[in-house]
């Protein structure tokens, strides 16, 4: 799945709404439409237009009822309060972060295979990571939502070495 960079946490209402569009996408699927996304929101009660959700991702309306932001955060599983405390819009964004980066196949083998390892452990292969990560030259903290720099392919230490000068 191919994810849009964050919004900055302070960001517009625009922003904030076009990020959960490209973040909250169904598995093995294209991400949701305004049009999807308006009739999920009307069948729960709150009429509202997949153009008028547009315009509102665009940021060419930017005054929504409160029902309205209520019906797109019920549906994004995100609390209201995501659209205007930027506090809470911090947490939602490290939340989704690390949503879209468990849907990493081997991140998640990864993670599963740490259950009921003690805290101490735990904390040996973390500090693995983080040196692997160091010697790859990766930031300390990753950042899910950028694709993996290109990796060298690697080296074939079984085969004979040519020691010879020329």
């Amino acid at each position: 799945m191919a994810v849009t960079g964050a919004p900055d946490a302070a960001g517009t209402l625009a922003a904030k709404l076009d990020h959960l569009f490209a973040s909250v996408v169904p598995a093995g699927r294209a991400p949701y439409s305004s049009e999807e996304v308006a009739r999920a929101i009307t069948a729960e009660g709150v009429p509202i237009s997949g153009s008028y959700i547009w315009l509102l991702r665009r940021g060419q309306r930017d005054n929504p009822t409160l029902r309205h932001i209520e019906g797109l955060a019920r549906f994004f599983g995100v609390p209201p309060a995501y659209f205007f405390d930027d506090d809470v819009s911090r947490k939602v964004e490290a939340d989704l972060k690390l949503l879209n980066a468990l849907r990493d196949a081997q991140v998640q083998q990864v993670a599963l295979r740490t259950v009921g390892l003690s805290p101490q452990t735990l904390s040996s292969i973390n500090e693995v990571i983080e040196r692997v990560r160091e010697l790859e030259g990766l930031p300390r903290d990753p950042d899910p939502e950028q694709p993996p720099a290109p990796q060298e392919p690697p080296r074939d230490t079984t085969a004979p070495q040519d020691t010879s000068q020329s």
